[in-house]
């Protein structure tokens, strides 16, 4: 109880102390962050449309990788792009490992099956009353897109919630292909694990804080957003 102690009184200190490094940390972490999160739901939310509004042959399977994608291993995801990205790799000659794009890279692996399979679901079960209604009233196929889109609003803000909350926690994958560089590569939770390798618990716990005030800001944005939409 003594250290979770120290850790909150640390968590404060740094807070209010503007500490540099904290502060260099922190906004890297919210960069990879949202902006792997953006990429995926600009690429995840009109693959989702897609899949759950056509039928093609192998959909099913298409479906069903969705599904294992959304619950992959992060060290699986960052050791494929590590290994791709290698020096012997495909695309080695980018040199990208041990970079901040290459952490980017890892997180919309992670963060894209999880905005597609979540806006599948969604259309799976709006579709069909949408394109009802948007028949019975004459609206062409256009016009019954912009309907769907308009009633998953909620459900798409959700998939974006759920996203960013695996970018921002995420540890292994980036830790892969990061490499936890202090001032280049270096995210609070791969700084967190570190600090509980030397056994600064404190620090760790206070970097902890920090991350589940930051996790939570974003999310009551998020979820404020939501409450208005679905009134």
């Amino acid at each position: 109880m003594d250290t979770i102690g120290q850790g909150i009184i640390e968590a404060i200190k740094l807070i209010f102390a503007a500490d540099p490094e904290i502060f260099e940390i922190v906004g890297l972490s919210l960069y990879v962050s949202f902006t792997s999160v953006i990429i995926s739901t600009v690429a995840g939310i009109p693959l989702g449309i897609l899949i759950g509004t056509y039928d093609f042959k192998g959909k099913g399977i298409v479906v069903r990788l969705i599904y294992t994608f959304m619950s992959l291993p992060p060290v699986i995801a960052g050791l494929t792009v590590f290994l791709i990205l290698m020096r012997r790799g495909p695309l080695g000659s980018l040199q990208l490992n041990y970079t901040v794009p290459a952490m980017i890279i890892a997180q919309i692996c992670l963060v894209t099956p999880i905005i597609v399979g979540l806006t599948y679901n969604i259309v799976k079960e709006k579709a069909p009353v949408v394109n009802s209604l948007g028949i019975t009233l004459g609206v062409g196929r256009t016009g019954r897109m912009k309907l769907l889109i308009y009633e998953m609003r909620v459900g798409i803000t959700t998939a974006v919630i759920s996203g960013f909350g695996r970018a921002i926690s995420e540890v292994g994958a980036v830790m892969i292909v990061g490499g936890n560089i202090k001032g280049k590569t270096r995210v609070m939770t791969t700084y967190i694990s570190e600090l509980k390798g030397m056994g600064n618990y404190e620090r760790a716990i206070a970097v902890g804080i920090i991350l589940l005030l930051i996790a939570f800001t974003v999310n009551a944005i998020l979820y404020h957003f939501q409450e208005r939409e679905s009134r």
